[in-house]
Parts: structure tokens; C-alpha cells; sequence
């Protein structure tokens, strides 16, 4: 059996497609953490300003002025050095950039003049202990993530839909004929389509962590999510954990996402003639329950948001529930990856045991 599922990795890795497709994943995330890292902006209200590293370097600096945990008093103290003042008939001081720090206070504590809106820490966030740092780096790192898992996906359903049907009529003609059969060959290849989502998802993770590591360092991993510009998707978490448990969760979720993409896509690789139809089939499932008219309030959108789709664009299910102890209802995707999993490999291998040899 050994043989068999290191025979079917095998032809999974050694397929042009998966090859260029693989390849693309990884270059795209390439080109997006440093395209990303490139492009940031900062000024400190003070003279210095600059883009890309520099830019890190000062926002890292500004936060660091005020790190640790959020106070009506620290507030203050930002909105006076930070925040630029403007009059009656100048831009809006919210929309205005300066930093990260400077953005994070302007968009919940300023008024359109600059001045404080009256909202205190515990208006805001209520009375949780609030930490804060520098978390642009981890947040981008976060935002970056989700566009790549979801072209992950994608890859994966490439590379999973030829392992039945791209290959009725050649090697596997001869396997069906032996005493492996119907049983083992449809085992190796599910067993093999694992392996390859798993091990995959660890290079494509460990590419984007090792470049977010090393553009921004471990600053800001202990700080809340909640104290940063509004333009990250991010900010629709609503509870308080830190950019650490995030990143942690994101991970998590990329692995149950591609268990349960692989098991949609084995179930139509074993019930069609094409692949190009397998891939089709599975990527229209794939998004379908983002189409779908249920409202984040309803109790059915506690089930659609286990669907792959959403651990991917994983904001929707970290939004859902905090349970006790402080775990997230996205735990749950855990359970519905390995379901999805299972159930399309035992489907799977039931539609291939039942096709006759010609």
C-alpha cells in the first residue's frame, strides 16, 4: 500500500499542470508580500518620512511610543502628537495619513477637525484590557493571506481533478484488473491527495510567514487586532485576540479549507469523464455559498461559513461566536474539514469501484 500511495504522489507532483500551477501560487504570494512591503508609507509628523523599510522602521518607532495597554490618557496624548488639526473648510482629519498609529486613533477618537470626539477606551472597546503596538505588518501579512488561499483553492482543485478521471483509460485500466483493484487504488489515491494538500499548504504558509518574518519582524505578534486603520478586513473581528492567535487560527483554517476542497474535488474527479469538468464542477460548489441569500444574522449562516470557502476568506467565520474560554467558533471548521473529507472519499471510492473495465 506503501508503494501504491508514493506511486500516486508521484503522478500528483509530476503532472505539468500541478507543476505551473503550484509554481504560481507561490510566486504570486512572492511578488504580493513584497510588493506589499515595498509599498508602505509612513511619516512621523515630525519631518521623517519614507517608503518600504523605512516606513516599517518609523511606524515600528511611533508605536512603540505609546505601546502597551490602551488608556483614555494614552488616547489623549496620541490625538495632541499625532493627529493633524484642520479647519472648516480643509479635508476631514480621518482621511488623512500619516501612520499607522495616527490612523488607528484618528478613525475611532478624532473628530473631522482632529480634535477628540468624546469617545473614551471603554465607549469603544469596552472593558476588556486592550494591547497595542505595531500590527500593520502582521495585519498586511493577514489581508495578504486570504487573497493566496483562495487562489490556493483553486490550485488544489487542479490538482486533484485529474486523480480519477484524467486517468480511467491508461495505468489505472491495469491496476482495476489486479487484486488491488477496486479497493486499494481508490484508497492510494485519496490517501495521496492528502498528502499533497497538506504538504503543499505547509510550503505555501511557510513562504508567506518566513517573508512576513522577515519584513516586520515579531513586533506587534501580543498586540489586539482591534487597534489599527479600518481599511483591514481584518477589523470586522470584534473580539479582542491578538495578531498571534489570528495568524494562528488563519493557519488552521488553511489546512481544514484544503482537506475539504480535496474531498468536493475527489467526489467529481470519480463521477466525471474530464477533469476540465471535475474542476469546473468543483470550483463552481466551491463559491456557490457565497452566492447564496443568507444573511450573517441567520441561524443557517452558523452552517454555510464551515463550508472551505469561508476558511479561506476566513473573517466571516472568526466573527461568528467566542465560546467559553475564549476559543473561537471557527474551531468548528475542524470537524466540518475532516467531514468533507471523509465523506468525499468514501463517495469517491464507492462511484470508482463501480466502473468496469472496458
Amino acid at each position: 500500500m506503501k508503494k501504491l500511495i508514493g506511486f500516486e504522489l508521484k503522478k500528483i507532483f509530476s503532472r505539468r499542470l500541478t507543476q505551473g500551477a503550484f509554481a504560481l501560487v507561490l510566486l504570486l504570494s512572492a511578488i504580493l508580500g513584497f510588493s506589499t512591503y515595498q509599498n508602505k508609507y509612513a511619516f512621523d509628523g515630525a519631518g521623517r518620512e519614507g517608503t518600504g523599510k523605512e516606513a516599517v522602521s518609523i511606524d515600528k518607532a511611533v508605536a512603540e511610543r505609546y505601546a502597551g495597554t490602551l488608556t483614555d490618557e494614552k488616547v489623549q496624548r496620541m490625538l495632541a502628537d499625532l493627529v493633524p488639526k484642520t479647519g472648516e473648510n480643509e479635508i476631514n482629519a480621518l482621511y488623512i495619513y500619516h501612520n499607522a498609529t495616527q490612523s488607528a486613533v484618528s478613525t475611532r477618537f478624532a473628530d473631522r477637525y482632529g480634535g477628540w470626539n468624546g469617545s473614551t477606551v471603554a465607549d469603544v472597546f469596552g472593558e476588556g484590557e486592550v494591547t497595542i503596538g505595531y500590527v500593520d505588518g502582521w495585519l498586511s501579512t493577514s489581508r495578504n493571506l486570504v487573497k493566496i488561499l483562495i487562489l490556493f483553492s483553486l490550485f488544489l482543485m487542479v490538482m486533484t481533478a485529474p486523480v480519477f478521471c484524467g486517468e480511467y483509460g491508461g495505468v489505472d485500466q491495469i491496476l482495476l484488473s489486479t487484486r488491488y483493484g477496486r479497493t486499494k487504488c481508490a484508497g492510494a489515491k485519496a490517501v495521496a491527495c492528502v498528502l499533497a494538500a497538506l504538504l503543499t499548504t505547509v510550503a505555501v504558509l511557510a513562504l508567506n510567514l518566513a517573508m512576513a518574518f522577515t519584513f516586520y519582524g515579531t513586533e506587534g505578534l501580543d498586540c489586539s487586532i482591534l487597534f489599527a486603520q479600518l481599511t483591514y478586513i481584518e477589523g470586522g473581528i470584534p473580539f479582542n485576540i491578538t495578531c498571534g492567535t489570528m495568524l494562528a487560527y488563519q493557519a488552521l483554517l488553511a489546512f481544514t479549507g484544503a482537506l475539504g476542497v480535496v474531498g468536493i474535488t475527489l467526489v467529481f474527479s470519480a463521477a466525471c469523464k474530464s477533469p476540465m469538468v471535475a474542476l469546473a464542477a468543483s470550483a463552481l460548489l466551491y463559491g456557490l455559498p457565497v452566492l447564496l441569500p443568507v444573511s450573517e444574522v441567520s441561524p443557517l449562516f452558523r452552517l454555510v461559513v464551515l463550508f472551505p470557502t469561508y476558511h479561506a476568506q476566513f473573517v466571516s467565520l472568526m466573527s461568528v461566536e467566542q465560546m467559553g474560554g475564549g476559543a473561537l467558533y471557527a474551531l468548528w471548521a475542524i470537524p466540518a474539514g475532516v467531514a468533507l473529507l471523509a465523506g468525499g472519499s468514501v463517495l469517491a471510492r464507492g462511484i470508482f469501484a463501480k466502473y468496469q473495465v472496458s
